[in-house]
Parts: structure tokens; C-alpha cells; sequence
């Protein structure tokens, strides 16, 4: 049986924390995710947050969403494709790692300031800031992994 590859296993975890886990045959690790998903989301009431944000009402997403349960969702999340994609069929490069802990970091930054940021007067919100915040989050995890690389032969 051909195993997983790397890009699908993040691309399954993107969908559902734990479903990597499934695809590489880790079964409780994947249980384990997914009950922490379920557990997360509903507790920090995401999916409504999210319905409200996609929809614009972003006051509305303000006053649904329980912060400090949404503040676990990017640990899990990342750490969950993180598992997927270094279990997954393939060799991990090292410190593979960097960028989705720091990915995770940013994003929950983005959480805890989402009610405080706006750009041009327009407020993005529980939902939209974090994703915004990935991006930078990703740059930093992917620029210190090759600092690191480059410079002390890791």
C-alpha cells in the first residue's frame, strides 16, 4: 500500500485536525485531534464566528467567539499538520518544525489582538486577522530555519 505524501497529509489536517493522523495510520493520535477540534470549536464557538465573519458582520463574530478557547485552536491545528506532514511518506528536512510553531504563535497573536487592529478603518476581525497573521508567521518559522541551515550547518 503506498503511504501518504507529505502535501496531502497537511492538505487532510487543513480540513480536519487528525485526519493526517488517520491517513498515516496513527489512529489515536487522529481520535485525539479530532476530539480536540470538536472540543475547541465548540467551546470557543468558531464555526459561528467564522459564519459571521465570511458574512462581514464582524461585531457580531466579536460577541459569539470565546477568545480564550480560540486562543488553543492554532496550537492544535499546527501541531496537528505538523504530525501529519512529518509522519507522513518522505524525508523531513531538518527543523521542519520552525515554521508551523511559529505560524502557531502568530496566529494566536492574531487572536488576542484581533479586536484592537483595523486596516484603513476596516476591523478584520477574530477570524480574518489570525489568517492574515499565518502569513507572517510562516515567513519568520521559514527565515530562521534557513538562518539556522545556513549558518550553524544544522
Amino acid at each position: 500500500m503506498k503511504k501518504t505524501g507529505k502535501l496531502e497529509a497537511i492538505l487532510w489536517s487543513i480540513a480536519l485536525p487528525g485526519f493526517g493522523q488517520f491517513l498515516n495510520g496513527h489512529f489515536g493520535k487522529g481520535v485525539v485531534f479530532i476530539a480536540l477540534e470538536f472540543l475547541i470549536n465548540l467551546n470557543a464557538f468558531f464555526n459561528l464566528t467564522i459564519k459571521y465573519s465570511f458574512n462581514g458582520d464582524i461585531t457580531k463574530a466579536f460577541n459569539t467567539s470565546d477568545p480564550q478557547w480560540l486562543m488553543f485552536y492554532p496550537c492544535v491545528y499546527m501541531f496537528a499538520m505538523y504530525d501529519a506532514y512529518k509522519f507522513a511518506d518522505g524525508p523531513s528536512p531538518p527543523l521542519s518544525f520552525l515554521p508551523f510553531a511559529f505560524s502557531a504563535y502568530f496566529v494566536t497573536i492574531g487572536i488576542m489582538f484581533s479586536d484592537r487592529v483595523s486596516f484603513f478603518g476596516i476591523m478584520p476581525g477574530p477570524v480574518w486577522l489570525p489568517m492574515l497573521f499565518l502569513i507572517p508567521g510562516l515567513a519568520a518559522g521559514f527565515g530562521i530555519r534557513f538562518l539556522l541551515i545556513r549558518f550553524y550547518k544544522v
